[in-house]
């Protein structure tokens, strides 16, 4: 079993090499991968790492440079965080917890300069795109569902006061970034990282309706900052 399982493998990296050794001579590559996302700087502190999912075309216009478009979904986990809220206001605040939900989207257009030959081709890159990053922000309650039946979603429920997720707001930014990296063509099989810097929107600091002072730390730049490793196949 174990002959067989190591002719297997020695199959399958041949067909690799060989595919491989082929794509690189072809006017045009298509790649599939996914990946990590992980958010850097002060974004860390607000949302959570992710995955990602890139499909891209690129023209080899030479042997040693290629432009490259790219599509990519990233979704980023929930950040928990605490905030003091209060019945009235200017009332004693109680910490609540509250976490953001966000995918980012983008669309780059990128130059690559790669190794012309070798099984083991690694490459440069630099380009820029556009952004799309909705984000969601709930914050946990409880609320009343009567009894209801429902055979299609395997339940039955006698009522009561259940958890639910509260929504407090919906918001979303399109914006301009930059990507720059490298990778490794390693046959068929690829791996790379990229970093990636989004110019956000400004948010203008709040003023506190009672005192007419500005609410310290609120207002700043929604820049974004994230690294993408991604492990995929290009033929």
């Amino acid at each position: 079993m174990r002959y067989k399982l190591l002719v297997v493998l020695l199959a399958v990296s041949c067909i690799a090499l060989s595919t491989g050794a082929q794509a690189q001579d072809r006017p045009v590559n298509v790649s599939i991968g996914g990946g990590f996302t992980m958010p850097n700087s002060e974004v860390r502190d607000h949302l959570g790492d992710g995955y990602n999912f890139n499909f891209g075309v690129q023209v080899n216009v030479s042997p040693v440079i290629g432009i490259e478009g790219l599509y990519s979904f990233n979704g980023l986990g929930a950040k928990r965080i605490s905030i003091p809220v209060s019945g009235a206001p200017g009332g004693a605040g109680v910490p609540t917890d509250f976490s953001a939900d966000m995918n980012m989207q983008y669309g780059t257009g990128s130059v690559i300069f790669k190794a012309p030959h070798g099984t083991i081709r690694p490459y440069g890159l630099v380009g820029m795109g556009i952004y799309y990053r909705p984000v969601k922000v709930t914050t946990p309650g409880v609320g009343f569902v009567p009894g209801y039946c429902d055979p299609w979603w395997y339940v039955c429920v006698p009522g009561g006061f259940v958890p639910v997720e509260n929504i407090v707001g919906k918001r979303s930014s399109t914006d301009f970034g930059m990507d720059f990296g490298g990778g490794v063509n390693f046959g068929a099989v690829y791996a790379e990282i990229r970093y990636h810097y989004i110019w956000g929107p400004e948010i203008q600091p709040q003023v506190n309706p009672l005192s007419g002072e500005t609410v310290p730390g609120t207002g700043g730049k929604a820049n974004g900052q994230f690294l993408q490793t991604t492990f995929g196949i290009r033929f």
